[in-house]
């Protein structure tokens, strides 16, 4: 007897008359080769695969639509049970890391306890040897213990094991041990999804980062990733192995030098003499372990470099063990001493911070393994058509570019030239460009470049009381606030001498700014993007100079809750091929915090909008993530930008780059002043329009407008006073949007939840048109009903999409607008509120 039924079972298929038939495995691989083609055909799809193959012919569409239907949901099925096995084992395996990390604490809390009790009994103690020969026994006996723990070593293979292992058992101390007491990296919070767990020294000698992290990638790809640190370290110059010798246990020891670039140029690059020591231990983990070489130590030195300062490397290294279902748990400890007496007095926050050793290194190196891991279980392909490690190279090529004209070391063919009275802007000559822009010189847009040599002109200034991030996000979003155009005539001659070469330099003459995103990492800590500069060339020049100019840009830090992290904005000219080997000539910005790197108490630092955005005209404070102890906040810009010429417009471009430069320190200053808590709204225009009330009374009317034309709550009570009212309104969940009532209005105001779907600062807001953000049917749609806003005071709208002001789409469920009025009964503005907003 033949079963019944009405749903499809694997092989079969459902009937009218409910009873089933099974498919022929020809049919059935039929089926899934037309699945794989196209896996939800449409009627007319499914009656023309029925004619075009035969063996389907005695099938009914009706019964195609079945399988197909069951044969997605399989698919369904399979794809979520492989995500929870996945799930499963990445939290079955952080699992097993957070217990271990306790244990540790455990440990290092048992540890604390002890030595607290020895010191009281010490203190308490009244029979403590105070004589001079006493005092000469203790110095005497730590002699020789330091003798015991590093008995003279030479240079030879078995020396250098003897330093290799010593440096293994010191390493495996700070990874899994207390040998170092870690506290936790601010405002790091551990979890499946999240980097790792990251924790920095405390009160060791240097500055010390350590972290874990769980990767899906095999120990010896995690390893080989990690030792090859110019990809990822983008402090990085080089690495050059000089020896390397194997070991009797199957490992083996390397000896390295490493060069550091100086990340301002107020500071000299650091390089390091290492020892790699490459091993297995018993239980399989893979361990490559890392310290300097001195003679000190008992082994090999090798001599101070020029432009150098020798900095050490404490034991530090990668344990790298395999977990089970595949992947690895990595254990990273990075412990330097980078000689901070070397650079002036404000500067060594930098070098004293393991805060920002864990954010430059530490974490820099989960990163990478994060994105390569992400890269190999779903390869995709990015911008232009390039695959992920295309781009990275790319993004490595700016950063070494600019950090490499920023440092000028004369291996590269670098020089001085002479000063013109004032020392605000350095300039160097390269007489080499082939050394630092490859090999291929020729631009694919029909400008051959006949530049011989390039130019740097570079400076670095303190800046007060603005975050790093807050001012970077500025200069992304309003190129036009620092862009000089003011160019003479010599720097005329010298685009038609070079058409490609000084393009930084017309930034914003003409026309607008297109922002067109290409690719990210995953945790959006970095942006590589193209900007295109539409109509540049205007009039004469239009046979030289392309009228729409593209610029590589890579945008980083612009996160202002991570701290320690430096912002930059570094962007090159390219021309609309972009061949892998084109030349690029990096410019740009790098702004590093430096007083958030010493007291980073309280990294998570929430907007207070009661008390830091008052933007009356009484005293108003900066808009942003960074109230109150952002007041004493001091961070430097380095700016440096290049220039290809022909040699013998030398002075003339070198007399343009000077003052080019010394514009943008101008206007920087002149942003940075209007961004800052004290002065925001009080200069340059930078600020709120004239007008535009204090956000505790915007709020107020905001409210109380919505009550009466809707007649119902905005904001669920959360406590007494306007205060509370604004915090409120500035974390709800729905994009508050204002604009003003002007001809052509634009945006005022927005909560925190509107500034994200706009994708801009409270500051760049007002710079936005209200027809911008919408399309065609939307500015139709917005014209219709705009007359019915100030005439019945409200008007509710369906669901849409409209646009961010870096162009992305974004859709929204319903959006509501009403007139916002004042104590007077006065139309002050009109108010816009998207629900349920998100990106496309």
């Amino acid at each position: 007897m033949m079963a019944v039924t009405t749903s499809c079972k694997e092989g079969k298929f459902g009937m009218d008359n409910g009873k089933y038939v099974r498919y022929t495995p020809e049919q059935v691989e039929a089926l899934e080769r037309l699945y794989h083609e196209c896996p939800k055909p449409s009627s007319i799809r499914r009656q023309q695969v029925i004619r075009e193959c035969p063996i389907l012919s005695n099938i009914e569409p009706k019964q195609i639509k079945v399988w197909f239907q069951n044969r997605r949901c399989r698919e369904k099925q399979r794809k979520e049970a492989s995500r929870l096995q996945a799930v499963n084992r990445k939290l079955t395996a952080m699992n097993k890391l957070l217990m271990e990390e306790n244990d540790r604490l455990q440990k290092q809390v048992s540890q604390l306890v002890y030595d607290n009790g020895y010191f009281r009994q010490q203190n308490q103690s009244t029979a403590i040897a105070t004589t001079d020969t006493s005092c000469e026994s203790v110095v005497t006996s730590g002699q020789h213990h330091l003798m015991a723990q590093h008995p003279p070593r030479d240079a030879s293979p078995a020396g250098l094991l003897s330093i290799a292992e010593e440096t293994l058992t010191e390493f495996l101390s700070k990874a899994t041990g207390t040998a170092v007491e870690w506290v936790q990296m601010p405002g790091m919070k551990p979890g499946p999804d999240s980097i790792g767990i990251v924790a920095i020294s405390h009160g060791c000698t240097g500055v010390a980062a350590r972290a874990c992290g769980l990767v899906g990638l095999e120990p010896t790809r995690v390893a080989e990733i990690l030792k090859d640190r110019p990809s990822w370290f983008r402090d990085c110059r080089s690495v050059d192995v000089l020896n390397v010798l194997p070991t009797g246990n199957g490992g083996t020891i390397e000896l390295l030098y490493m060069q550091l670039y100086a990340p301002t140029t107020l500071a000299p690059a650091r390089d390091f003499w290492l020892l790699c020591y490459t091993s297995v231990l018993e239980d399989g983990s893979l361990v490559v372990c890392e310290r300097s070489l001195s003679n000190t130590q008992g082994g090999p030195s090798m001599p101070p470099v020029q432009h150098f300062v020798r900095a050490e490397m404490l034991p530090s290294g990668y344990l790298i063990r395999p977990c089970e279902g595949g992947g690895s748990i990595i254990h990273i400890v990075d412990h330097m001493d980078l000689e901070p007496w070397s650079v002036p007095e404000v500067l060594r926050p930098l070098y004293e911070s393991s805060t920002m050793l864990a954010q430059k290194t530490t974490m820099a190196a989960l990163r990478q393994l994060r994105q390569i891991a992400q890269e190999v279980s779903h390869p995709i392909v990015s911008g232009w058509g390039r695959q992920p490690a295309a781009l990275r190279a790319v993004s490595q090529r700016l950063g070494r570019g600019f950090s490499e004209a920023l440092n000028g070391f004369t291996d590269e063919g670098w020089s001085m030239m002479g000063s013109d009275g004032m020392d605000d802007v350095t300039v160097l000559v390269n007489s080499s460009p082939a050394k630092i822009m490859g090999a291929n010189l020729s631009f694919a847009n029909g400008f051959p470049s006949v530049s011989t040599a390039v130019l740097c002109a570079k400076a670095s200034m303190l800046l007060q009381n603005v975050p790093p991030a807050v001012l970077l996000r500025f200069l992304r979003e309003h190129r036009s606030e620092w862009a000089d155009n003011s160019i003479d005539a010599y720097s005329a001659a010298a685009v038609k001498a070079a058409p490609c070469s000084l393009q930084g330099s017309r930034i914003g003459s003409f026309g607008g700014q297109v922002i067109l995103p290409s690719a990210h990492t995953i945790e959006h800590e970095e942006l590589l993007e193209v900007i295109k500069l539409e109509n540049m060339g205007s009039g004469q020049d239009d046979t030289i100079i392309p009228r729409d100019i593209f610029l590589l840009q890579l945008c980083s830090g612009v996160d202002e809750k991570a701290v320690g992290a430096c912002a930059e904005l570094i962007f090159a000219p390219i021309d609309a091929s972009f061949a892998d080997d084109a030349p690029l000539l990096p410019s740009g910005f790098r702004i590093v915090p430096l007083d958030s790197l010493v007291d980073a108490a309280s990294p998570n630092r929430t907007l207070d909008l009661a008390s830091a955005l008052e933007v009356g005209p009484a005293g108003s404070r900066a808009s942003g993530d960074y109230s109150g102890s952002c007041a004493s906040m001091r961070s430097v810009m380095t700016i440096a930008f290049q220039f290809a010429f022909e040699s013998h417009l030398q002075e003339n471009v070198a007399t343009m780059a000077r003052q080019y430069v010394r514009n943008i320190i101008s206007s920087v200053q002149r942003v940075a002043l209007a961004l800052s808590p004290s002065h925001l709204g009080s200069h340059g225009g930078l600020g709120p329009p004239s007008g535009t009330p204090e956000a505790l009374t915007l709020a107020r009317w905001i409210c109380h407008s919505y009550r009466c034309y809707l007649g119902a709550e905005l904001l669920k009570p959360s406590g007494e006073g306007s205060e509370s009212m604004l915090k409120t309104l500035w974390h709800h969940s729905d994009a508050i949007i204002c604009c003003s009532l002007k001809a052509l209005p634009v945006f005022t105001f927005a909560n925190q939840a509107g500034l994200d779907m706009l994708e801009t600062t409270l500051v760049a807001v007002q710079d936005i048109t209200l027809e911008k953000i919408f399309d065609d049917h939307g500015r139709k749609t917005l014209c219709a009903e705009f007359p019915q806003i100030m005439q019945q005071g409200f008007v509710c709208l369906q669901g849409g999409i409209c646009l961010s002001s870096m162009g992305r789409p974004v859709s929204y469920e319903r959006a509501v607008a009403w007139k916002v009025l004042n104590e007077e009964e006065n139309a002050q503005c009109v108010c816009f509120l998207f629900v349920n907003w998100s990106f496309v």
